[in-house]
């Protein structure tokens, strides 16, 4: 039997002109991502159909996730997204990654062609788009990463793409972080570790991201002591939903420059649009939307 997850009303039968994809992740109820997807398909002419799978209060299961891909392929989807707290869950699930979401090390966007499940990750580009548009450039400095899931793995792969010297990845659980950090100093000549002081590191760095579920609307709160903001950072957010977290707030209270998780959130969304549907996606277009959804926030 189907999950009741996966069947919403007016889906686009296999076989006849419409796109099916959902979204599978914890707290998901804010998301955005359905609208973006569904309005810059109208906008194209043709039929989408997105839909929110939240899986808020169920534990993280492998078994969980593979009925769901299972159910996805069998009913004809064409994607999938995936975010929180599933990204490196549904890995090993898969018929197969492609190289940048394996060199991530974390997935969250799978194309099912002809039954089969391709992951990829469009996290990154994201992540560049919003540095790159409310940051700038941040070649040669030093950050500090909160978060060592699968967010945090793309994240901290952009900002070491972008240039910067070294990322220190902070991790409630420390196995976590040193394994994220192990490979992207393999990849990146050495040039990210786990930190254990994270005073002593933001001390030394002129960045700080924030890769966790902390501040969504389903984990409120602040990933740290906001006596450790300091006017010398900037402060990178990728969650949206709220798009004003409390620790964009505090950031921009004690000095810091600020970029919200929109921008981000917008961008892996053009990516996974186009992989969805072999379409091109007008990304000003989508960053429009985006903005009217947010009531003119994210323009």
């Amino acid at each position: 039997m189907v999950d009741t997850n996966l069947e919403p009303e007016g889906v686009p039968v296999p076989g006849r002109n419409g796109i099916v994809a959902g979204l599978i992740g914890q707290d998901i109820q804010g998301s955005l991502t359905p609208a973006m997807h569904m309005a810059e398909a109208r906008a194209q002419g043709f039929a989408y159909i997105y839909r929110l799978i939240d899986l808020a209060g169920e534990p993280v299961s492998a078994e969980r996730l593979d009925g769901l891909l299972k159910g996805a392929v069998d009913l004809g989807y064409n994607g999938l997204n995936i975010t929180h707290p599933f990204k490196q869950v549904v890995m090993p699930l898969l018929d197969a990654i492609d190289p940048i979401a394996e060199a991530i090390g974390a997935v969250n966007t799978v194309r099912i062609v002809n039954g089969r499940t391709t992951g990829s990750n469009t996290d990154a580009l994201g992540f560049t788009a919003g540095i790159s548009r409310d940051i700038g450039d941040i070649a040669g400095q030093m950050v500090v990463q909160l978060g060592g899931g699968g967010a945090g793995a793309a994240t901290a792969a952009a900002a070491l793409a972008l240039g910067v010297r070294h990322v220190t990845i902070f991790d409630t659980d420390m196995e976590r972080a040193e394994a994220l950090a192990q490979r992207l100093a393999a990849r990146f000549d050495g040039r990210a570790s786990a930190g254990r002081d994270l005073a002593g590191a933001l001390e030394a760095a002129s960045g700080l991201i924030h890769a966790t579920p902390t501040g969504m609307a389903g984990h409120p709160g602040l990933p740290l002591d906001p006596q450790l903001l300091t006017d010398r950072l900037w402060v990178a957010e990728i969650v949206y939903f709220p798009l004003e977290t409390e620790l964009l707030r505090v950031a921009r209270e004690r000095g810091c420059r600020t970029a919200h998780g929109g921008t981000m959130a917008v961008f892996q969304a053009v990516g996974a649009f186009e992989i969805f549907t072999g379409a091109k996606a007008d990304a000003n277009r989508m960053v429009r939307h985006f903005a009217s959804l947010t009531q003119g926030a994210a323009a």
